[in-house]
């Protein structure tokens, strides 16, 4: 294959796989990790809830200011300044003893987190341009990174709970190693001749005036038209349908990855071994989810795919819920994780011709859609704390319905305008 002919192309894919794989483990590690920091400092579920918001609310930030900041520092510098956020945030949770510097930890690992997500997804594809095997594999690093700090959490704790420090220590390392290997990843610039030839051919060009005034009066013309054009999704009835579908469906899933094994390790429904398996199972199908649904939605249409989706995450969440038996909490956990992993990238692909057509239609419905992972996990820890957690956990049933009702808006709208 050409593109491992390169050895620098071949050493940026193995090297940008590698740190996104780590990715996995030290992003996803906050759910597993909080029923031990919670017990051990003291952590009601009011503030544990907002601990895990703020890791969402360190995530949004990261992928903005990710995006902008290379601009001023360049890449690596960037980089490397997001990512050192890793090790520092376990070694708070690891020494520290403070309500504030745990929320600062978890915000920490979210902006580690987004920038992580934004150059490795930005890096994949300046190097594999129009390949989606390259971008899916990388996802499937991230996937099998969040599989497995469960069952390493449960190995290292099986005896001893008390021993999650370790696991933390091991997160320290592995945030200095994936450091380096940032550090490690080459940047090659891409070629500025087309800059040049234009600055060259602005110099060697001599204007008229006339033309100068009248081209300005054009591009006056022309920016007054661009700027009504850029607000102009905020008028078309696809875009709400898609944001409240994203909105909820995020709600849903933050929720219960945040919460799923404080959920079943405090109601005594799984002991603290099965209760942190429950989480790699979960990703397990969540990978199984996104390959059956890049397979099946070249053959079966989307408008078809999506409400089996919405109606499957729904049924087996209240099977996950109101099981009580091993074997059918984790078929729930499994069925879930299972039909969940294909409505955010399916529901994207109703938007595309609102994110083609209008330049700022994706930031507005990324950014407001990002406030369901933030505000369900705070949600979900103050009704625990005051209602107990099974009830909590119930809380994001509701969000569930809202998200199939508007699955369902979105499907019956696309239909009848022939979208």
């Amino acid at each position: 294959m050409d593109l491992f002919g390169d050895k620098i192309k071949k050493k940026q894919f193995l090297l940008t796989y590698a740190v996104f794989f780590a990715n996995g483990l030290l992003a996803l590690s906050i759910g597993s990790l909080l029923p031990f920091i919670r017990e051990a400092r003291n952590i009601d579920y009011a503030f544990g809830g907002l601990m895990v918001s703020l890791h969402s609310v360190g995530n949004l930030i990261a992928g903005f200011a990710a995006g902008a900041l290379p601009m001023l520092i360049g890449k690596k510098r960037s980089i490397l300044l997001f990512e050192i956020f890793f090790p520092i945030s376990f070694l708070i949770i690891l020494l520290a003893n403070s309500n504030f510097l745990f929320a600062f930890a978890f915000f920490a690992t979210g902006l580690a987190r987004g920038a992580c997500s934004n150059y490795c997804n930005s890096k994949i594809n300046s190097i594999a341009t129009g390949k989606a095997w390259a971008l899916n594999a990388l996802h499937a690093m991230f996937a099998i990174g969040a599989f497995l700090f469960p069952l390493i959490l449960m190995v290292i704790t099986r005896e001893d709970k008390s021993r999650w420090l370790i696991a933390c220590v091991f997160m320290v390392i592995l945030g200095c190693i994936t450091w380096v290997l940032y550090l490690l990843n080459p940047e090659v610039d891409p070629d500025n001749t087309d800059a040049v030839n234009d600055n060259t051919n602005i110099k060697n060009t001599d204007v008229d005036n006339t033309e100068k005034i009248g081209g300005l009066e054009d591009t006056k013309v022309s920016a007054i038209a661009e700027e009504k054009k850029l607000l102009g999704f905020l008028h078309e009835p696809l875009f709400y349908l898609c944001t409240l579908t994203l909105f909820f469906y995020l709600c849903a899933e933050q929720g219960v990855i945040g919460w799923m094994i404080s959920y079943f390790k405090d109601t005594g429904l799984l002991n603290a071994g099965l209760s942190q398996i429950t989480a790699s199972v979960l990703w397990v199908m969540i990978l199984c989810g996104r390959l059956t649904t890049a397979f099946f939605s070249t053959k079966v249409k989307k408008e078809n795919l999506l409400p089996a989706m919405g109606v499957g995450i729904v049924i087996f969440f209240i099977i996950l819920l109101f099981s009580r038996s091993t074997t059918l909490i984790m078929l729930g956990i499994m069925g879930f994780g299972f039909s969940m992993a294909g409505i955010y990238a399916t529901t994207v692909s109703f938007a595309g011709k609102l994110i083609k057509e209008y330049s700022l239609a994706w930031s507005f419905i990324l950014t407001t859609a990002s406030f369901g992972s933030i505000l369900m996990p705070s949600i979900i820890g103050f009704i625990a704390e005051h209602a107990g957690i099974a009830t909590g956990m119930a809380s994001v049933a509701i969000a569930l319905v809202i998200d199939m009702i508007c699955i369902m808006s979105l499907v019956r709208y696309v239909k009848r305008n022939n979208i």
